[in-house]
């Protein structure tokens, strides 16, 4: 294990206004080649018998985004959108690290996007992006360059017990598979970096998803599959980070 990965060598803090992150289930098949050959896919079998893999669309409000070194008056804001296959890590030791491989994610912020794809594997794009909150409803919305990652949601925040297609057996079994997880992965030439992430009173609550426009799940290789929502969860007002990565 190496220390001085070439990217992600700069630990980060922010906290979050709002983290709404909603996971779809495909056939494991469909997911298994965007992974490389050091990851596998974090499954989950049904109680109908049939195994899942997942995709995590991640929607992010922040503030006080810098490196950790800095003070958080020194941050700054920004509104964004992650895809994540859900995956695991075997080390040499036995453990296996869950956590997820990042396909796309895009920024309001056209600096953040070009300073995070010198320091980062996280494959920035620069898009318009915005959040609205009134009352119960938590809007995201994001217009991407070419039309491949739009993102229009709407959530209720005040529905308690959200139906979200059945995939998992108990609300214990999908807040296993809510996002955003411990680690996330980032392949090298070398190996693949992990970067941990750390957060302070961190309890998301599962929402009810009213309506959701996610155009990325129906390009590439997900053109003309039809995903299925499997959970959703929000949280609000929350210090995150994450240390700066470690090459395995």
């Amino acid at each position: 294990m190496s220390w001085f990965p070439r990217r992600h060598p700069v630990p980060m803090r922010t906290r979050f206004d709002h983290s709404l992150v909603l996971t779809y289930a495909f056939e494991p098949e469909l997911l298994a080649p965007l992974l490389p050959r050091a990851l596998e896919l974090d499954t989950y079998r049904a109680p109908d018998g049939i195994e899942h893999a997942f995709v995590a669309v991640a929607l992010v409000s922040l503030r006080q985004l810098r490196p950790a070194f800095l003070p958080a008056h020194a941050g700054f804001r920004s509104v964004m959108a992650g895809y994540r296959v859900l995956a695991k890590l075997r080390t040499p030791t036995g453990k296996t690290l869950r956590g997820l491989r990042i396909l796309r994610s895009d920024t309001d912020r056209r600096a953040l996007a070009l300073g995070a794809n010198v320091l980062t594997g996280y494959h920035y794009h620069h898009s318009r992006a915005g959040v609205s909150f009134d009352g119960n409803r938590l809007r995201f919305k994001v217009i991407s360059h070419d039309g491949t990652a739009d993102v229009a949601i709407t959530t209720d925040l005040a529905e308690e017990s959200p139906s979200w297609g059945g995939v998992f057996a108990t609300p214990a079994d999908a807040r296993r598979f809510a996002g955003p997880l411990p680690y996330t992965f980032s392949p090298e030439d070398k190996g693949i970096v992990v970067v941990k992430a750390y957060r302070q009173n961190w309890q998301p609550a599962p929402v009810a998803v009213t309506s959701a426009e996610v155009s990325f799940l129906s390009h590439g290789p997900f053109a003309g599959v039809q995903p299925q929502l499997a959970n959703a969860f929000h949280v609000s007002d929350v210090d995150y980070g994450w240390h700066r990565g470690e090459l395995r």
